[in-house]
Formats: C-alpha cells, sequence, structure tokens
C-alpha cells in the first residue's frame, strides 16, 4: 500500500466525500470553524474553497451553521440554489454542550422540509459535528 491510499483512508475529506478538483463553497465561515478540516478539505481538492460570492454552481457546499444563524431550513434552501444538480451538503453544526448547539431533530426535520436526503452524520472535529445532505436526483420528486 503507497503512503497516498494510507492518508487517502485518514484523511477526513475524503471519507466525507471531497474529490480532487471540486469546487467546493464555504457558507457561514467565522472564527470559530474547524480549520484542520478545511486545510483537509482544500488539500484534497487541490484548490481553495470559493466563499458565498462565488458566482457558479459549485460540487458541494460546505455549510457551517449555529442556533443564532437564523432558519436552517432556509440556510438549507439556499445552500442548494449554490449547488449542481446532485452536489451534497456537508452542514456543520456545533456538538452538544458547545455554544449554537442544534438538536439532531431539527436538522433531520430542515433537511426534510428543504427537500434533501440525510445520509450520513459524522464526527468532523472536537467542537463540530457533521450531516451529509443529499440534493434529489434528477427525475425523482
Amino acid at each position: 500500500m503507497s503512503a497516498t491510499a494510507d492518508h487517502a483512508e485518514t484523511n477526513l475529506a475524503v471519507r466525507l466525500g471531497f474529490q480532487p478538483s471540486q469546487v467546493v463553497q464555504e457558507i457561514g465561515y467565522d472564527d470559530d470553524v474547524d480549520q484542520d478540516l478545511r486545510e483537509s478539505i482544500e488539500e484534497t481538492i487541490g484548490q481553495e474553497l470559493v466563499d458565498e460570492d462565488y458566482d457558479d454552481v459549485a460540487d458541494a457546499v460546505l455549510l457551517w451553521f449555529r442556533d443564532d444563524d437564523g432558519d436552517l431550513t432556509d440556510a438549507l434552501v439556499d445552500a442548494i440554489g449554490y449547488l449542481e444538480e446532485g452536489g451534497q451538503i456537508l452542514l456543520l453544526t456545533p456538538k452538544t454542550g458547545r455554544d449554537g448547539y442544534i438538536e439532531p431533530s431539527d436538522i433531520s426535520d430542515a433537511a426534510q422540509t428543504a427537500g434533501l436526503s440525510q445520509t450520513k452524520s459524522v464526527n468532523v472535529g472536537k467542537d463540530w459535528n457533521g450531516s451529509r445532505l443529499s440534493t434529489p436526483k434528477a427525475g425523482k420528486r
């Protein structure tokens, strides 16, 4: 097994489904985000994350969201608008006991209301949980 293969197995961004040359749009960046995760994603995709001002579609959206950031359903619907068809949203929310924590049931309800499927919940760092959300496949309604 090569060092690259070893790295791929342990690289969080790869485990989260990020791939080289993807365009990943980051929404909700603030001082509290997990810099290690951001760097891992940038290393995996081979470029910097694009910000909220990016004016084309992205392959994936990295959405940092805290309880006091507004309405989660609205944020998810907005994020869908930035995505290429079939794109993924990685919703990152503070862990239990952290400022801005959001109940898992609230995340599930918001995702469903926005028309997203929650495919996987993941631990992405000491302060953040992640939920992988998928947009509906073309032709399914």
